[in-house]
C-alpha cells in the first residue's frame, strides 16, 4: 500500500454496508439450503437406503431397552411418579428425527435435568411440564437467533466441574434407596447424614440386591474389553446390562412376594396408558388452591435460565463428541432441542436433553440415521400401553443401582490430572464450579464457574502482553514496545503506565519510543485517548513516540480523534531506515534552531 493511500485511509472509518448485508440475508433466507438446514431430515431421508433399516432398528431397540428403566428411575429422581419419566422418553425421539442433525443423539430426560426440576416438581407435576414448555421456547428462540456461539463462553473445566458435582449429588441421593432407606432429600449432605444416622434401619435384602446389581452393572460395562470369542456378542451383552438388571430384579421381587409381603421396596403402581396430547398447564391447583401462571413462574425462578443453559450444554457437547469429523451446527441443535421440549410438554414431559449414556449406546449399536429414534420412541409407547403392571415389581434398589452406575461413568477423574498437567490455572474455575454446585446449588454453581472463568478473560484483557526492550539501532538507543494482543479500553491505561515507567527507569536518557503495531488489529476510543495522552507524557520527558506499521483501521481511530497526531504513524519503512530518518530529521531541525538563535544574537 502506498503512503498516499495510507494518509487517505486514516480518515475514513470502514463501516459495514447495511444494505448489502440485509440483501444477502434476504437472499439467504430464500435459498433451499436454508430450509434443509432447519429441517435436516430433508437432507438425509432422500438418500435413505433399505440396508439402513436393520441397523437403525437394532440400534433403536437397544437404546429403548436402556431408556425404559432409566426413564422410570429419573422420574423418581425428579420427585414425580415413575410414569412421568416414560412420558419424557418418547416425544423427543420422534421430534429429533425431523430437526436433529446428529444421527447418534438420543433425546430424553437425564439425571441432571431430573434433579434440577425436583425442587418444584414435588409441589406439582404441572411445574415440571410448564418448565419443559418454557425452556423449550427459550432454547428455540436462541437457536433461531443463531446464538449457538454462546456455548463457547463456557469452558471445559466449568462443564467438567458441573457434571462431576451433579453426578456426585445424584449418586449420593440414591445411596439411601440402594440399601432400602427412604431418603429425605436429593442434596449431598442431607443424604449422607440420613444414611449414617439410620444404619440400623438398613433393609438387608434391599442392600444385598442393590450391591449385587451395582457390581453386576459395573462388571458388565467391562465386557467390551474382552478380546476372545465373538466381540459382537460381548458388545451387545454390555449394552443390554440395564435391561438385564431390571428384568432380573423384577423377576426376583415377583417370585419372592408372598401374600402382599415383599422383601424389597418396589416401585409400585405406574399409571398405564399413553398420556393425553394437550396444552401444557399455564396454571395449576396445589392443595385445593389456585396457582396462577405468574405465581408458577416466580416459584420456578432462576431455573428458567439454568435449565435451558444446561440442556443446551449437554446436547451440544454430546453432538460434538459423536460428530466424527463433521461440523456441528450448535444453533440447529438448539432448534431441535427446543422443539423436542415444546412438543414434549404437550404429553406431560419434564425437561429433556441429549443423554450421553443412551447416545453412546446408539453409536455403539451402529445406528445409521436419526430414524433409529422412532424405534426407541415406539418401544417406550408400547411399554406405557402394555407393561406398566410388570413395572410394579421393579425394586427401588435396582433403579438406585442403575442411577449410581450411570453417575460413576460421569465422574471423570482423569480430567483433573489432565488440567493439572496442561495448565494448573484452569483448576480454579473447576474447583469453584464443583464446590458451589455441591454445597450451594447446581444453578448458581455453574454461574459461579462462568464468572470465575470470566475473571481470567478480564484480567488478560486488562493486562496485555507488553514487551519493552532497550535496543541500540544505528547508534541510537531506542525503546521498542511490542504489544502481543488486541488493545481495548481495559488495557489502555496499562500500556501507558508500562511505557512511562520504563522511560523513567532509564533516567530520561531515551529520546525515542517505537510502538510496534503488527498485532494491534483493533482499538477503541479509550485506547486512542490514552495513545494521545502517552504522546504528550513522553514529550514532557523529552522523548518522541512513533507508532510503526500499525493496522490502518487502528491508526485511523487515533487520527480521526486528533488529526495533527498523524505524523507519529509510520508505514512502509524498515526499522533501521525509520530510526535513521527520524534522528536525521531531528538533528536537522536542531541545527536550524541553533543557527536561527545564533543569528538573532548577532543581530542584537
Amino acid at each position: 500500500m502506498r503512503a498516499g493511500d495510507n494518509e487517505e485511509n486514516l480518515y475514513r472509518e470502514q463501516l459495514p454496508n447495511v444494505g448489502a448485508l440485509i440483501g444477502e440475508s434476504g437472499r439467504k433466507l430464500c435459498r433451499p439450503s436454508t430450509i434443509t438446514g432447519k429441517f435436516p431430515i430433508l437432507r438425509w431421508l432422500p438418500h435413505y437406503r433399505s440396508a439402513y433399516v436393520v441397523q437403525d432398528f437394532i440400534a433403536g431397540f437397544t437404546v429403548g431397552l436402556t431408556t425404559i428403566p432409566q426413564a422410570i428411575a429419573y422420574g423418581v429422581v425428579a420427585g414425580l411418579e415413575p410414569q412421568y419419566g416414560l412420558y419424557s422418553a418418547f416425544m423427543g425421539c420422534f421430534t429429533y428425527i425431523v430437526f436433529g442433525s446428529c444421527k447418534d443423539v438420543t433425546i430424553a430426560t437425564t439425571a441432571i435435568m431430573a434433579l434440577m426440576v425436583n425442587q418444584y416438581a414435588t409441589i406439582s407435576p404441572d411445574y415440571a411440564v410448564l418448565v419443559c414448555f418454557l425452556a423449550g421456547s427459550i432454547i428455540l428462540v436462541l437457536g433461531l437467533l443463531n446464538m449457538g456461539v454462546l456455548v463457547r463462553f463456557i469452558s471445559i473445566p466449568v462443564i467438567t466441574g458441573f457434571t462431576m458435582a451433579a453426578a456426585t449429588t445424584i449418586g449420593s441421593a440414591q445411596i439411601n434407596n440402594l440399601v432400602g432407606l427412604k431418603g429425605p432429600s436429593n442434596d449431598l449432605l442431607p443424604s449422607w447424614k440420613h444414611f449414617f444416622t439410620h444404619l440400623s434401619s438398613i433393609r438387608l435384602w434391599d442392600a444385598l440386591l442393590g450391591a449385587a446389581t451395582l457390581v453386576f452393572l459395573l462388571l458388565m460395562k467391562q465386557l467390551t474389553k474382552i478380546k476372545w470369542g465373538n466381540r459382537l456378542v460381548w458388545k451387545y451383552l454390555s449394552l443390554s446390562r440395564n435391561a438385564l438388571a431390571v428384568i432380573f430384579g423384577t423377576f426376583l421381587a415377583y417370585i419372592l412376594s408372598r401374600d402382599g409381603n415383599q422383601p424389597f421396596r418396589v416401585t409400585g403402581n405406574i399409571t398405564a396408558g399413553v398420556p393425553p396430547f394437550r396444552l401444557p398447564p399455564f396454571s395449576t391447583t396445589v392443595d385445593g388452591e389456585y396457582v396462577s401462571f405468574g405465581d408458577m413462574i416466580s416459584t420456578v425462578g432462576a431455573s428458567l435460565a439454568s435449565i435451558p443453559m444446561i440442556a443446551i450444554l449437554e446436547i451440544v457437547a454430546i453432538s460434538k463428541a459423536f460428530s466424527k469429523g463433521k461440523i456441528v451446527d450448535a444453533s440447529q441443535e438448539m432448534i431441535a432441542l427446543g422443539m423436542c421440549n415444546i412438543m414434549g410438554s404437550f404429553v406431560l414431559s419434564m425437561p429433556v436433553t441429549g443423554s450421553f449414556t443412551r447416545t453412546a449406546v446408539n453409536n455403539a449399536s451402529g445406528v445409521r440415521t436419526p430414524l433409529g429414534g422412532a424405534v426407541t420412541g415406539t418401544l417406550v409407547l408400547l411399554a406405557l400401553a402394555f407393561l406398566t403392571q410388570t413395572f410394579y415389581f421393579i425394586p427401588k434398589t435396582t433403579l438406585a443401582a442403575l442411577i449410581i452406575a450411570a453417575m460413576i461413568s460421569l465422574v471423570e477423574l482423569e480430567r483433573i490430572s489432565d488440567m493439572w498437567r496442561s495448565k494448573k490455572r484452569d483448576l480454579f474455575p473447576f474447583v469453584v464450579t464443583i464446590v458451589t454446585c455441591l454445597f450451594w446449588s447446581l444453578e448458581y454453581g455453574i454461574v459461579c464457574g462462568i464468572l470465575a472463568n470470566l475473571i481470567y478473560i478480564l484480567y488478560s484483557s486488562a493486562r496485555p502482553q507488553v514487551h519493552i526492550t532497550l535496543e541500540k539501532i544505528n547508534g541510537h538507543e531506542v525503546a521498542l514496545v511490542d504489544v502481543k494482543q488486541k488493545l481495548d479500553y481495559a488495557s489502555a491505561e496499562y500500556l501507558k503506565e508500562k511505557v512511562v515507567a520504563f522511560i523513567n527507569e532509564q533516567d530520561c536518557k531515551i529520546h525515542l519510543v517505537v510502538i510496534k503495531g503488527q498485532e494491534i488489529n483493533s482499538i477503541d476510543y479509550t485506547v486512542a485517548m490514552n495513545i494521545i495522552s502517552l504522546c504528550g507524557d513522553l514529550k514532557a520527558l523529552n522523548c518522541e513516540m512513533i507508532c510503526w506499521n500499525w493496522n490502518i483501521g487502528s491508526a485511523g481511530v487515533v487520527c480521526r480523534l486528533q488529526s495533527d497526531i498523524r505524523s507519529i504513524f509510520k508505514f512502509d519503512y524498515e526499522l533501521e531506515e525509520l530510526i535513521a530518518s527520524h534522528f536525521n530529521t531531528s538533528n536537522t531541525a536542531s541545527t536550524v534552531t541553533i543557527e536561527t538563535a545564533q543569528g538573532q544574537v548577532n543581530e542584537a
